[in-house]
């Protein structure tokens, strides 16, 4: 490791009045030695890797409303039509910091100390337009060209490899960020990144690369120039032999001139830990950002403090973890360390210690510390004076005027929509959720009310461009929501997606915009001929309806609409089915499940008398309805007890004379409603077990999947009960044979005379 890093006197890299700290992103060892080496130097400018047109509002960092962790964001405007941008030409960029990033202690070093402080990477303005390659001019890379793509990809991956290491940031957690005393790391990473530049060609380097490296240099030199007289660079190691090198003024020039732009603006956001993290995509990301924030905050016996955190964590879950644990995990952790042979117990020895002692040996409550503490998920906040769209002062202001506090963790939050503050909270989710800033998610609903919504809250980063974005719309959610449903409902192209604007109109209560939107919904309805449309359209107009009682918003218009569509669906639905193929069929037993829940849910018996009108009027004529339909229209039927010759109705569509796949068919959409009815219904468990035992091989072989995938949708508990009654009675009970009583002499006579003259028998 030495030789790796070796020391040089001096404690830092200088050329000339500059000095250059060569850090890692994030790093709490990095940071804890940038912050004493910029003491000891005393700069009176600071630069910074970053976008320079964030000089402006650097100073709102020293603000103490400002709580990382946060980020610099970069966004373009809305374009010249005053549109929303399309996500897919999206230009944004963040450039996050946390308390333990080197960028954010250089920030607020730079500050206190009255030094100037200013960024030196490429303009955001610049970065925003993508890179054109010319693919011709740089073909795949050949085996002996990937390693030097390797370390320009993963420089520390390469050095954590030549030290004997598997894993580049427990490496460098070795020989950085878990080393609090000792001399400067500075010199020692400048000198091993010029070693592994000195590997790469320059010219294979990224044009992106050298376009920020010619503008770190530019400024370092206009800064210079102004008169300042002890510079202090930060940024990524890989730069720093770029920075050192003597590179012309008029070379830098050449690389930077003519780059294409964009207009963009830059403010504060509030950011998390788990967008730090490297799972979360984010490039320069870590691996446990809650760890490293407690490495650099913790002033002295880290490891057993987080092990006294983490039975604390344990005991809120009423999980029993003793000083005695905590002692003994301590001694594991260190053990394990100085086994390893490394400095400080790291974050692998503590997960084991706290897996093997405080959890005992189970996954579960690890898991609850890798969330809680390991990630360690916490949102930061920005002080009021940021510069900020009027959207999101709107939303600001109403997030306090009701209370609701933005979070990085979920959470959950019941709403009592008959109380008027909780009403106006759920108003203001569903208004959002138009403009796709998805802060809450709703829950299935739990009960058959409609005063009672589940939220699940969650704040975001991302959702600051979202409202960047649709401020577009207008400068309140109000404003901007009402405006994006009418220009969603002008756009709509089919009658299902109108209903859902509608329905999501009523529930974010836009008073305005419901008439534009009821007007296109009509004209639409009246247009659209096609059954399944307006089967599809209906469950949306009813939940809405139902909603909408208990908001107390005006439904009239919607009404209207409902009836009609009812109507209309009940008087087109018999040729609509008829002659279906089994994938038409399947996708039609969805729309006349969901009706039919639709029709329940809105409790007008009229339109349920008008509706199982036709459901009866479907199973008369059976011989043109697919199987599947039948059954599920005779079930529903049964269930709303408007069919009492069912048995003899099961016993036809399984008897002998009847194809197999139809019989399987029409078994399946009987008994998709569940199979309670098997289980209380002696005669239809026997018609269907005395039907399936009776199947030749070849036929059972065919429908078995369909009998597979109806009763594979049973509950456990419904399938032990079906089984329960199977067993009882009799493991082959035979086709179900109508009783005596059940017997019309009448219609059997004819059948009883063929059947005699047969057989030679005179018929009486």
């Amino acid at each position: 490791m030495a030789g790796l890093l070796p020391r040089l006197p001096g404690g830092v890299l200088t050329a000339g009045r500059v000095e250059v700290f060569g850090i890692r992103h994030h790093g709490p060892g990095s940071a804890r030695a940038l912050r004493g080496a910029l003491e000891e130097f005393g700069p009176d400018a600071v630069l910074i890797e970053g976008p320079p047109e964030a000089d402006a509002i650097v100073e709102l960092a020293g603000d103490p409303g400002m709580v990382p962790p946060v980020a610099l964001l970069a966004y373009s405007p809305a374009g010249p039509s005053g549109g929303a941008a399309d996500k897919d030409d999206r230009k944004a960029a963040f450039w996050p910091f946390a308390e333990f990033s080197p960028e954010w202690q250089a920030i607020r070093y730079g500050l206190a100390a009255g030094a100037a402080v200013r960024f030196c990477d490429l303009p955001a303005a610049n970065q925003l337009v993508p890179v054109e390659r010319d693919e011709s001019e740089r073909p795949e890379p050949d085996e002996d060209e990937r390693p030097e793509q390797d370390v320009r990809l993963d420089p520390l991956g390469t050095l954590a490899k030549a030290a004997g290491y598997d894993d580049a940031e427990r490496w460098w957690d070795d020989v950085v960020e878990h080393r609090h005393e000792g001399p400067s790391p500075f010199p020692a990473i400048a000198e091993a990144m010029a070693e592994l530049r000195e590997a790469v060609e320059p010219s294979r380097a990224e044009p992106r690369e050298e376009q920020r490296e010619a503008h770190m240099r530019r400024t370092v030199r206009r800064t210079l120039k102004e008169g300042f007289e002890r510079v202090a660079v930060v940024c990524g190691a890989w730069h720093v032999p770029a920075l050192t090198a003597k590179v012309p003024a008029t070379h830098d020039d050449r690389t930077l001139r003519g780059l294409p732009k964009t207009k963009i603006a830059m403010t504060w956001v509030p950011w998390t830990h788990g967008r730090l993290a490297g799972r979360s995509g984010y490039g320069a990301g870590v691996r446990s950002p809650g760890w490293y924030h407690h490495l650099f905050a913790a002033p002295d016996r880290p490891i057993e403090r987080w092990l006294t955190a983490a039975a604390r964590v344990l005991r809120e879950e009423d999980l029993h973890v003793s000083s005695a644990h905590v002692i003994e995990a301590v001694r594991l952790a260190e053990t394990l360390a100085a086994l390893r042979g490394r400095p400080l117990a790291g974050l692998d020895e503590v997960t084991e210690a706290t897996r093997a002692v405080l959890c005992e040996g189970a996954e579960l409550p690890v898991e609850l510390i890798q969330k809680r503490m390991v990630v360690g998920e916490r949102l930061g906040a920005v002080p009021d004076r940021t510069p900020m769209v009027p959207l999101q002062r709107d939303l600001q202001a109403e997030q306090r005027r009701l209370r609701l506090k933005p979070s990085a963790l979920d959470k959950e939050q019941d709403l009592d929509l008959r109380k008027p503050t909780d009403l106006e909270r759920s108003r203001l989710l569903h208004r959002l959720r138009l403009l796709d800033v998805d802060w809450g998610v709703p829950a299935e609903s739990r009960s058959k009310g409609t005063f009672r919504e589940t939220w699940t809250l969650a704040w975001r980063p991302e959702f600051d461009v979202e409202l960047i974005e649709a401020s577009a719309w207008g400068t309140t959610v109000r404003d901007a929501t009402t405006a994006r449903a009418e220009a969603m409902a002008a756009q709509a192209e089919a009658l299902p997606e109108l209903t859902s604007v509608a329905e999501r109109c009523l529930l974010a209560d836009l008073g305005d915009a419901l008439p534009t939107v009821m007007r296109a919904l009509a004209d639409r309805a009246a247009l659209d001929t096609d059954v399944a449309h307006l089967m599809a359209a209906l469950p949306a107009l009813v939940r809405a309806l139902r909603y909408g009682d208990v908001r107390g918003t005006a439904t009239g218009p919607l009404r209207t609409v409902v009836d009609g569509l009812v109507v209309r669906v009940c008087v087109g639905l018999p040729p609509a089915v008829s002659g279906l193929d089994d994938d038409a069929a399947r996708d039609f037993l969805g729309h006349v499940d969901t009706v039919h829940g639709a029709l329940a849910l809105l409790a007008d018996d009229g339109h349920l008398d008008r509706w199982r009108a036709a459901l009866e009027n479907l199973i008369a004529r059976p011989e043109t309805l697919h199987g599947l339909l039948e059954g599920r229209v005779t079930r529903l039927l049964l269930d709303a007890d408007r069919l009492h010759d069912v048995p003899a109705r099961m016993a036809r569509a399984v008897s002998v004379g009847a194809a197999p796949a139809r019989a399987a068919a029409w078994v399946e959409g009987f008994l998709s409603g569940g199979g309670l009815v098997l289980v209380h219904d002696e005669e239809l468990l026997r018609l269907v077990d005395g039907w399936v035992s009776g199947l030749p091989d070849d036929a059972f072989t065919g429908v078995l999947p369909l009998l597979r995938r109806t009763f594979g949708a049973y509950a456990a508990a419904e399938r032990r009960a079906i089984g329960e009654r199977v067993r009882r009675s009799g493991a082959d009970p035979g086709p179900a044979r109508p009783s005596g009583g059940d017997v019309d002499d009448k219609r059997a006579a004819p059948a009883v005379a063929t059947a005699l003259r047969v057989l030679g028998w005179e018929a009486p």
